[in-house]
């Protein structure tokens, strides 16, 4: 296919309605001042602080605030890793996933404490075990942290959030992969029952919730007392639910994606955006309905993880070459749905990918094909559509067209070159 018969691209933006905090620190700090975390704690006690492997907005600055008040509070805090089997189920690992969010020792005031060893806590129904991270039971006290949001796996009270942060991050590799283990529906029974053991074997004595809008921003900041975390949750996720952000237009035939990576989502490509589950038993979103997916590239932050490159249906050589199948592996065997690591029909360049799912529309005109192309699906804001799309745009008070249309280019390597999402 000629590059003249591709269509054309303009730059858009979606508009969000989306609250945001002005000040995050102090939020808080408030919040913390406002909770019973004073009356939990002793003097000199040593308390953990969880950290996930999720691209979370002002998670530095989140983690050392709380490290902040811990210590005036004359506690001693450090950082433990709560990401189940990432960073390629190794302690070491786990620290460098950390430190590429700007998580390190100099950065928060705290050591890291890094282990992959677990110790069993109980048992839920079946005599299934309960694992958790050692070095976090030995702790006198747990504060655990994590964004709250929908889940890219499955449906149910408890998703992403607090609960999950213990029976699965606070699992590490064994935990995780265990719960992994039973499919979706384990996965939407087995994490809070697993949590409730954990909560009554070690001793948390804070949960901070962390919200996000349309625009990755920090919403809203939720902190609870561990007799809140399973109360309040379920709220929580609705309300997060109805934050996130979506695709302008429901009826897609190709959308472009230009990376993907953990730091995004930890499927790679957030599900619950590209409205694919894949996943036998679990019910398909309604919407969007998009015909094909092509991949471009996976992120630096990722370490060659390319998690999710199956729910594409097209990439390219240039992300192939960047697996690392061991950690990649790793993770989708932990989570149990194996063909999110399958790897789709690959394509030596970008323009070779997109030509070849352009001719996957038999008799239909370039031109008519209704194209998109997206940085990744953690920024969604400003996108590309092709002219199929436009007309319908310019009828939307939520779209605002930022430019003109113009052809796709490619630079010597075949690589598509425009993507400005500033």
């Amino acid at each position: 296919m000629k590059e003249t018969e591709l269509p054309g691209m303009v730059k858009v933006r979606q508009i969000f309605e989306a609250p945001s905090l002005d000040n995050v620190a102090r939020e808080l700090k408030e919040g913390i001042a406002r909770s019973g975390l004073k009356e939990r704690l002793k003097a000199n006690d040593e308390v953990a602080v969880t950290a996930g492997s999720r691209g979370i907005a002002n998670i530095a600055q989140i983690t050392a605030t709380i490290v902040e008040e811990l210590k005036k509070l004359g506690a001693r805090p450090f950082i433990v890793p709560a990401m189940g089997s990432h960073g390629g189920a190794r302690a070491e690992g786990q620290i460098e996933v950390l430190a590429s969010y700007g998580i390190t020792e100099d950065s928060v005031g705290a050591p890291i404490r890094s282990s992959m060893e677990v110790v069993k806590v109980g048992e839920i129904k079946d005599h299934v075990p309960v694992f958790m991270d050692k070095i976090s039971l030995g702790s006198d006290a747990i504060v655990v942290v994590n964004r709250i949001k929908p889940h890219t796996s499955f449906r149910g009270p408890f998703e992403s959030g607090l609960m999950k942060m213990l029976a699965i991050g606070l699992g590490k590799h064994e935990g995780a992969s265990l719960v992994h283990s039973f499919g979706s529906k384990g996965l939407r029974e087995m994490i809070p029952e697993a949590a409730r053991v954990m909560m009554r074997e070690a001793n948390f004595v804070l949960g901070v919730g962390i919200l996000e809008n349309a625009y990755d921003e920090t919403a809203r900041i939720v902190v609870l007392d561990p007799e809140e975390f399973e109360k309040e949750e379920p709220h929580l996720l609705e309300e997060a639910r109805d934050l996130m952000p979506h695709l302008p237009f429901d009826d897609i035939d190709i959308l472009i994606v230009d990376e993907i990576g953990k730091n995004i989502s930890g499927t790679g490509m957030d599900t619950n955006i590209i409205g694919r589950l894949l996943i036998r038993g679990e019910k398909e979103f309604k919407k969007p309905e998009i015909n094909k997916i092509i991949v471009f590239d996976v992120t630096p932050s990722s370490h060659g993880n390319a998690m999710g490159v199956g729910l594409a249906d097209i990439t390219t050589r240039k992300l192939v070459n960047k697996i690392d199948y061991h950690a990649m592996y790793t993770n989708v065997l932990t989570s149990g749905f194996l063909n999110r690591a399958f790897v789709p029909l690959t394509c030596e360049t970008d323009k070779e990918a997109i030509t070849t799912a352009i001719g996957t529309f038999k008799g239909k005109d370039p031109d008519r094909v209704r194209v998109m192309r997206i940085k990744n699906t953690l920024q969604i804001e400003k996108l590309y559509i092709s002219e199929s799309l436009l007309q319908e745009a310019r009828t939307r008070d939520d779209i605002q067209i930022l430019g003109e249309m113009k052809p796709m280019k490619f630079d010597t390597q075949g690589h598509l070159t425009g993507g400005d999402y500033a």
